[in-house]
């Protein structure tokens, strides 16, 4: 299984690191599992013959660089070799889907199969790009773009492919939530925002995350992958945490309640504002946690948990994506 991983930043690096700790859950395979290019916003690196995963990351660790070599297209790479799968981390555009979307298009109009974390393009784009795969043959994998290490995507529509899934309501930005959280202890919005951002669970500009837009990205693919619906990010309803006031948190403590940023999806639902959820409840979680309550016909109420960001977690998502593919070709 030769491999191309577009954007070597956080989780470009962790899946590499994650391919080789974790390279003895590919001996049972008659398909080798390598590497033979990868390329971040400046450079390239590219070796039919495999690279070696620690070596890239020690590059770009040490150099800024995943590799030595400039370049101009992204597609020009996936043109120069030979590969199997595509694993799309570009950084996330949610206005025209950015390079990822170019890179996605590229891959599945040749018949390659796409691994993705990028939530741009499916934001956008998911129909044309589903459509795309079906044509030519390709797979379109992307569990990793909701909720990080939280299965949730595979989960509804492989490990629960016998129930209706009724709706889905949950937790899907941790940096919010970790804010919110603060708030709850009496901490004003503005400093519960600069402590996010001082302990990098914030971008130095958060609006994708305090104005829901990250969130609202997360439940279109949600809608479009569980529930079939064919909808865009300007589909949804978006309030994000910005009035959220201390006034609010303390008359939601009286009441035994806590304020949440909740997205919900169901046929007809599609929406990510904040809500009052009673304290116990599942999604009154704390903290950076990524949570989601998935209601069935026959099971009720099914509750996953798990950290919605970061190097190795997220890594694991495209890791359980890509052994469902070399399963799948086996």
């Amino acid at each position: 299984m030769r491999l191309v991983i577009a954007g070597f930043g956080t989780v470009g690096k962790g899946f590499a690191e994650v391919l080789h700790k974790k390279s003895e859950l590919f001996g049972s395979y008659n398909d080798p599992v390598k590497i033979v290019a990868a390329f971040d916003s400046k450079s390239f690196a590219a070796d039919q013959n495999g690279l070696d995963p620690m070596e890239l990351v020690a590059r770009k660790e040490g150099t800024g660089s995943v590799g030595l070599r400039k370049y101009e297209k992204g597609t020009d790479i996936l043109d120069s070799v030979e590969y199997d799968v595509l694993i799309e981390a570009s950084p996330t555009d949610i206005e025209t889907g950015g390079a990822g979307l170019v890179h996605m298009e590229h891959a599945l109009r040749h018949g390659k199969d796409v691994i993705t974390v990028n939530k741009g393009p499916l934001a956008l784009k998911f129909k044309e790009l589903n459509g795309l795969a079906k044509r030519k043959g390709a797979t379109i994998r992307f569990e990793g773009t909701v909720g990080g290490a939280m299965p949730i995507i595979n989960l509804c529509n492989e490990n629960l492919k016998g129930e209706k899934v009724i709706s889905i309501s949950g937790i899907f930005n941790g940096t919010c939530n970790f804010i919110l959280s603060r708030m709850d202890n009496g901490l004003p919005f503005e400093q519960a925002l600069k402590e996010a951002q001082q302990l990098g669970y914030a971008e130095a500009d958060p609006k994708y995350d305090i104005e829901g837009i990250d969130a609202a990205c997360k439940v279109v693919i949600l809608a479009n992958s569980v529930f079939k619906r064919n909808v865009k990010f300007s589909d949804v309803s978006i309030t994000g945490i910005t009035s959220v006031s201390a006034d609010a948190i303390a008359l939601a403590a009286d009441q035994d309640m806590a304020i949440r940023l909740i997205g919900e999806v169901s046929d007809k639902v599609l929406e990510v504002s904040p809500r009052l959820v009673p304290k116990g409840h599942p999604l009154s979680v704390s903290g950076t946690l990524n949570m989601a309550q998935i209601l069935t016909d026959l099971a009720g109420p099914i509750t996953v948990a798990g950290k919605g960001a970061g190097r190795t977690e997220t890594a694991s998502a495209v890791l359980s994506d890509l052994i469902a593919l070399m399963d799948r070709r086996r």
